[in-house]
């Protein structure tokens, strides 16, 4: 990553952030894109104290302009883009009979699935004069439903099913694409959930207490190594990868083990 240019959304905390970091300790010139001016840049002030060459452009990945924009910016301070990593995101807890503002769906694809076709496509042009690399950072509710997670895991679902396309178009091309799927992870993005009213603040994590909760640098760090290795998928420690495959022969029983697994979480 020494002397690449690497794009990374939602860079203002969580995963994000510590990715950025890490990418600046390897020499990277960093493009650190969020809403929060602000938090920007304090994480711009972390990626040069890593080393790294950071620039602050202040995103808001649901408008396709705001992308172009950023995009635009990043090939004006550094001639070009080597690597776009859409991590931007945004959650929702709750059970779908409970909802009562529905656009709360939009709201998620809008951030979690359009804005990486967004900023994708008008970053492509790029990547492609210089064979770099898309990374996606998805979840592993984007390979198997979650309950009380239907908007997030539909929105992840989309954004899995459109980079596992878009790879197979840049064959040929120099251009490799990445899908990283986390579990659990200790990021803001769980505090500032939405909720079935459509509002924030809805920061249940009562289903994830007995689970092994990775913390956003760890998480991060096997991140940047498959970015390393341009692997294809990287997927979040070794249980979820034996039930995605027990999926495909046993499906009702993974669906089964997944509810009984929330309605038993301790409180």
């Amino acid at each position: 990553m020494k002397d690449k240019t690497v794009v990374v959304t939602g860079a203002s905390s969580g995963i994000g952030e510590e990715l950025a970091v890490l990418l600046a300790e390897k020499g990277a010139r960093v493009v650190l894109a969020a809403r929060d001016e602000v938090a920007l840049a304090r994480v711009k002030q972390r990626c040069e104290q890593a080393g790294g060459h950071a620039l602050v452009v202040p995103t808001d990945v649901s408008d396709p302009e705001s992308c172009r924009r950023l995009m635009a910016r990043a090939v004006e301070a550094f001639g070009g883009i080597d690597v776009l990593v859409n991590n931007a995101g945004l959650t929702m807890r709750g059970r779908f009979e409970e909802v009562t503002d529905l656009s709360v769906f939009e709201r998620l694809l809008r951030v979690n699935y359009l804005g990486a076709v967004y900023c994708t496509h008008h970053a492509l042009a790029s990547l492609k004069a210089r064979r770099g690399l898309v990374v996606a950072v998805s979840s592993l509710t984007g390979k198997s439903g979650v309950p009380g997670r239907t908007g997030y895991a539909g929105s992840k679902h989309a954004m899995q099913g459109f980079f596992d396309s878009l790879r197979i178009e840049l064959l040929g091309t120099g251009v490799d694409v990445l899908v990283a799927s986390p579990g659990f992870v200790a990021t803001p993005i769980r505090a500032r959930a939405l909720g079935p009213d459509g509002k924030t603040g809805h920061a249940d994590i009562a289903e994830e207490k007995g689970q092994r909760i990775m913390d956003a640098r760890t998480c991060a760090r096997f991140i940047l190594r498959a970015m390393e290795r341009r692997d294809r998928e990287w997927v979040m420690m070794p249980a979820p990868k034996v039930m995605l495959a027990l999926k495909a022969l046993a499906p009702g029983l993974i669906d089964r083990l997944a509810a009984w697994k929330i309605k038993n979480a301790p409180p």
